[in-house]
């Protein structure tokens, strides 16, 4: 991007500014894939050791959590002092348990260290001991590594699990195969019980199964998967998970085309009655109206571009930046989300931090004539951050 000034700043910025050694209690998850993140994928594509310091450092102060009598990590920590933090209600969401590994694994691998690698692989390997099949609940109880049963989809709070399964495969150069048995079972029991069709079009969508209920509601952040489902195929995956990953980007698409404003929103319910009109609606229901801004969609269609080659996602991503441009832009400076899709218009006043380093960074990869991020020798972890394969 020829952007070597602000590059120069901020390294500044990092080299003198972040100080991790201050009694802040801060999330396992959320520093692991943004910040510890952030700093890896840094070092890969510079090669400066500032970085690979501080990735070290912030290991080093993060590791603490990994100190559980289960296999569950405590989710926070205090940087300077260690001491760790027991979830509230006893539960940790299964992403946050099993969305670090990239990032631990990188760690280890550029160090030498192998403590981070055998914590989180700990981790991962306690969640699949507790399986019962392909899918994973939300809920894990943190002292005794159980799941706890209820609803199953592959939305907030369970998604970027599934997105590790595959990554982790590919990041060992395909070399531990549990990986990819792990993926295969999980892909085959989300097309058996959570890939529903809409009338009238018979749009697939991915929805919610509570026991022998099958509840037609879709999370835009399940619009990560056809991304996850190319990215298989191309590694080697059947044909048919390229298909229902083509089927899922339009849906995904459409939830932007038929909004008034071209945003999509948080979420909709999927009509499966043969009479009805509209093959989804969005609902009064909580945040279901709103958008944040989110990447999940546009990471599918710089993906499933490197893959195809179909110029229609590319035209997609377009329609989708040309709405951001038109409805979310603040004249004053950045983006802002939207507080109901629908109209009329309306702002949150909030722009979330994955609107900087995914939203824009996939549009910019899906618009780039020369993609320097392969995707035979990179994985992105789930903040948007390159790692290397092995």
């Amino acid at each position: 991007m020829g952007l070597v000034e602000e590059f120069a700043e901020a390294r500044q910025w990092v080299a003198e500014k972040l100080e991790l050694n201050q009694s802040r209690v801060v999330n396992l998850f959320d520093v692991t894939i943004r910040i510890l993140g952030g700093l890896l994928s840094t070092y890969h594509l510079t090669g400066d050791s500032l970085f690979l310091e501080k990735a070290g450092e912030l290991g080093n102060r993060l590791i603490p959590c990994f100190s559980a009598t289960s296999t569950v990590p405590f989710p926070e920590v205090n940087l300077a002092t260690g001491e760790v933090i027991p979830p509230i209600s006893g539960y940790s969401p299964v992403s946050e348990v099993g969305s670090l590994q990239l990032e631990f694994r990188d760690l280890s691998l550029i160090t030498g260290d192998p403590r981070y690698r055998q914590a989180v692989d700990v981790a991962m390997q306690g969640l699949q001991s507790h399986l019962q099949g392909g899918l994973v609940p939300r809920l894990v109880t943190q002292a005794t590594g159980d799941f706890v049963h209820g609803a199953y989809s592959i939305g907030a709070g369970v998604d970027s699990y599934y997105e590790y399964l595959l990554k982790q495969y590919l990041q060992t150069g395909k070399m531990e195969k549990r990986f990819l048995r792990w993926y295969r079972s999980a892909v085959k029991s989300i097309s058996r019980e959570l890939v529903g069709h809409s009338e009238p079009l018979h749009l697939a969508f991915l929805g919610t199964r509570n026991g022998t209920d099958f509840i037609p509601y879709m999370e835009h952040v399940t619009c990560f998967f056809p991304a996850v489902l190319a990215l298989g195929y191309l590694h080697g995956c059947p044909q048919a998970h390229l298909s229902l990953a083509e089927e899922l980007m339009h849906t995904c698409y459409l939830l932007y085309r038929r909004s008034p404003t071209g945003l999509a929103p948080e979420a909709v319910y999927f009509n499966q009655r043969i009479s009805t009109q509209a093959d989804f609606e969005i609902k009064d229901m909580g945040v279901d109206m709103q958008n944040f801004l989110r990447p999940e969609a546009v990471e599918s269609l710089f993906v499933l571009y490197q893959v195809t080659r179909d110029s229609r996602y590319m035209q997609w991503g377009w329609d989708i930046f040309e709405a951001f441009e038109k409805v979310a832009f603040i004249p004053s400076g950045g983006y802002t989300s939207i507080l109901d899709v629908r109209g009329p218009l309306s702002y949150k006043d909030r722009m979330e931090s994955f609107f900087l380093a995914e939203t824009l960074k996939y549009l910019f990869l899906l618009f780039s004539d020369n993609v320097s991020l392969p995707l035979d020798k990179w994985v992105f972890n789930t903040q948007a951050h390159p790692l290397p394969i092995q």
